[in-house]
């Protein structure tokens, strides 16, 4: 994957795929599966601005597992890779 540096509080991440088999073993269609709502940080930017100038330095860090918002962010596509850059903000946990 290119090198990407995402800026201030932003923060790269690629999506984990969605189970496609249900437990009873019904495989589940793409088109009825929801957005992932779990992913690996790719990329995180230098951090957060605040009111006084400083830089709060981001909560994450690349290879975190993460929670987030359904709709959270904007989708790009990157050598072939589809990713979604959101705010630290957006972020709601990271798995342990």
């Amino acid at each position: 994957m290119a090198n990407i540096q995402p800026l201030f509080d932003r923060v790269v991440i690629k999506r984990k795929e969605e189970e496609k088999l249900s437990a009873g073993g019904i495989v589940i269609p793409d088109s009825a599966t929801e957005k992932p709502i779990r992913g690996e940080v790719v990329a995180v930017g230098a951090g957060k601005t605040l009111d006084n100038g400083s830089v709060r330095a981001p909560q994450v860090k690349v290879g975190d597992e993460v929670l987030f918002g359904k709709y959270a962010g904007t989708e790009i596509k990157l050598d072939g890779q589809d990713l979604l850059v959101v705010k630290e903000d957006d972020i709601f946990a990271v798995i342990a």
